[in-house]
């Protein structure tokens, strides 16, 4: 039912996913239980988000088979040099209880820090080494992918960036696409900030679905992996159930009006210095 995205890795990653960014936890085996049984094959955590253990446990108690789960986890950031990232990525397959890993990337470049070079080198040793099936970055500009890919020949299958409907990124759209880069969508929703768009609204009533399923379907027919997140059940089942319309000609046009240089909620790449 989910489209599969084919990577430069030759893996495929379902193309909507469940993310846990901010989920507790406490909550989060059951978050990620959840989603799973509303059909969800995808699940992005990362070691900043100190839930991995919760993930794990769902893993160990879902009766979906391991092969059929797509598991995404990220390098933290205060772990860019050789030793400390091996040891943290350690850390996180015991927190997920996992022999190998679909997808780990770096978190943040953290470009002041100047490591990230040193981080790409040892997710590429892990990757030779069979214990990660994909390896990728998160929040890296095209100077940051210019260097990684100079210095070491290897490109990352996925650039994770902040994305939805005010801050699209269509700068960024032409260099992945050419490097065969696929972006994946964090805070698709804006982070709840475009929930009462009356353009949203619009498109969203015009079908017959939440903003949340309009701003999703757009993710998608925009060829973005997009990964939702929400800790309450009837909204992950929403969020899933976006199949069975599309938007038209006129909706994307719409949308892609609402796009803005300044409509970034997170953090700048250039300047997040943060330590986790």
């Amino acid at each position: 039912m989910v489209p599969q995205i084919k990577l430069n890795s030759g893996a495929s990653i379902p193309q909507l996913g469940l993310g846990v960014w901010q989920v507790d936890p406490g909550i989060t085996a059951q978050v990620v239980l959840d989603g799973i049984a509303a059909g969800y094959r995808s699940i992005d955590t990362a070691e900043g988000y100190q839930n991995e253990q919760g993930v794990g446990q769902a893993l160990r108690e879902t009766s979906v088979a391991r092969n059929e789960l797509f598991i995404t986890s990220k390098l933290r950031n205060a772990a860019h040099e050789r030793d400390k990232a091996l040891k943290a990525f350690d850390q996180t397959m015991k927190n997920l209880g996992l022999e190998q890993l679909d997808m780990f990337l770096i978190h943040w470049p953290m470009p002041k820090q100047n490591k990230y070079v040193e981080a790409w080198k040892t997710l590429i040793e892990l990757r030779d080494q069979g214990r990660i099936g994909t390896i990728g970055v998160s929040n890296f500009n095209q100077d940051h992918l210019e260097r990684i890919i100079g210095e070491t020949g290897v490109t990352p299958a996925v650039n994770q960036i902040e994305l939805h409907p005010r801050f699209q990124q269509r700068d960024k759209r032409e260099y992945h696409a050419k490097h065969n880069i696929q972006i994946e969508s964090w805070s698709p929703l804006g982070s709840g900030q475009l929930l009462q768009d009356p353009t949203l609204e619009k498109i969203a009533r015009k079908h017959g679905k939440s903003v949340a399923q309009a701003i999703i379907r757009w993710h998608l027919q925009e060829k973005l992996v997009v990964i939702p997140k929400s800790v309450h059940k009837d909204r992950i089942v929403a969020n899933f159930d976006v199949f069975d319309f599309e938007l038209d000609t006129d909706d994307m046009q719409l949308i892609r009006g609402m796009d803005s240089a300044d409509g970034r909620i997170g953090p700048n790449p250039l300047t997040a210095e943060f330590m986790f």
